[in-house]
C-alpha cells in the first residue's frame, strides 16, 4: 500500500504569497464567494475550468474584470481629490 504523500517542495509551490491571499480575502469581505474560490483554485495551481462550468467561469472573469477597472477608477478619483486639498 504506497500512499503519494507530497514532498516539502510540492507543498511550498502551492502556498499562497501574501498578495494573492489579500485578494481571496478582499473578494470574501466583498461578498464575492464564488469568485474568491476561483481564486484559491488558481493560486493552487489548479485549473478552474475542472472544477466550474465554463459559462460561469467567463461570467465571474468578465464581472471581476469589470469591479477591478471600477475600483481603480475610484481610486485614482480619491487621490486627485486628496491631492487637490493639499495643494
Amino acid at each position: 500500500m504506497n500512499t503519494n504523500i507530497p514532498t516539502t517542495k510540492q507543498r511550498i509551490d502551492r502556498t499562497m504569497k501574501p498578495e494573492q491571499f489579500n485578494q481571496v480575502v478582499e473578494a470574501i469581505g466583498a461578498g464575492r464567494y464564488s469568485w474568491a474560490c476561483l481564486l484559491i483554485l488558481r493560486f493552487a495551481g489548479y485549473n478552474p475550468l475542472h472544477y466550474i462550468p465554463y459559462r460561469t467561469y467567463s461570467r465571474l472573469i468578465r464581472e471581476n474584470r469589470q469591479a477591478s477597472e471600477s475600483t481603480n477608477q475610484t481610486s485614482q478619483e480619491v487621490s486627485q481629490i486628496t491631492a487637490s486639498k493639499y495643494n
